[in-house]
């Protein structure tokens, strides 16, 4: 397939993750990772950085997506920024952790690790396990700490966090809606943290792919940022017309299935 193939592919992607995302009310990274993982596989891309290269660009489309999230939420007025602020000192020290962390797992390995997370995201999306509220807001000691975790984790997955930071503040009592935007708006020091890290850890890797900077590839990021921010909107407004539990369920199964692939390949 030509590179202009290639791109259009992207496109595709873009669409695809920026709906999903509207629809469900999940972070693109859990879809565009293991899309790109397969695509890459297509185009040839050492199975080595297969995985890597997917995470890091991943996180680089977020940095550009999670922008548009973050000016909805806060024009709304949602978005707890006395929470943001001791959370980013952690994320920071954790998405770059998480950036070496995951440099140092095989391309394998790695794919591993993420279909096992992706099977248990589908697993909580089909039983709707949501943490019941169950303390009260840490001080900015605690809040750093859980950043920390939540920046770690994600640069590995290649996620922006939402998976993870939402669950976490509505046991801290905070209401879902502030959740849902103080967790977009933790998404770009994640995702420009784990962006720099992979960017870092894969400089001048030779087997990396032409158009590469460090564990970052040109072409898709470009192809998914094109569509993808048109699309979450277009996904958004999808939410209020479909059966959004039954396609939330269908989805699991098929992120469950994309788990065991990765698991059994």
């Amino acid at each position: 397939m030509t590179l202009i193939g290639i791109f259009i592919l992207y496109l595709a992607l873009g669409a695809l993750a920026g709906t999903m995302a509207g629809l469900f009310g999940i972070g693109g990274g859990l879809v565009i990772v293991p899309v790109l993982i397969f695509t890459f596989g297509f185009q040839g891309f050492s199975a080595e950085i297969a995985a890597h290269l997917a995470i890091g660009t991943s996180l680089a489309t977020i940095v550009f997506t999670s922008i548009s999230s973050i000016r909805t939420h806060h024009i709304h007025g949602a978005v707890r920024w006395e929470l943001v602020r001791p959370m980013t000192v952690g994320i920071i020290v954790g998405a770059l952790s998480g950036a070496w962390t995951a440099s140092l797992l095989s391309g394998p390995m790695l794919k591993t690790i993420i279909g096992a997370f992706a099977i248990l995201v589908a697993l909580k999306m089909l039983l709707e396990a949501n943490p019941k509220p169950g303390r009260d807001v840490p001080g900015n000691a605690g809040l750093g700490v859980a950043g920390g975790f939540v920046g770690w984790a994600s640069a590995i997955f290649g996620i922006g966090g939402g998976t993870l930071s939402v669950p976490y503040l509505t046991w801290c009592n905070v209401r879902m809606q502030q959740a849902v935007a103080t967790s977009a708006a933790c998404g770009l020091p994640i995702a420009l943290a784990g962006a720099a890290g992979n960017i870092w850890t894969g400089w001048q890797n030779p087997q990396l792919p032409d158009f590469s900077i460090g564990f970052i590839y040109l072409p898709a990021l470009v192809g998914i940022v094109a569509t993808s921010v048109f699309f979450a909107r277009f996904g958004a407004k999808l939410a209020h017309k479909l059966d959004g539990r039954l396609l939330k369920k269908i989805f699991a199964v098929v992120l469950i299935l994309v788990g065991l692939r990765f698991l059994l390949s």
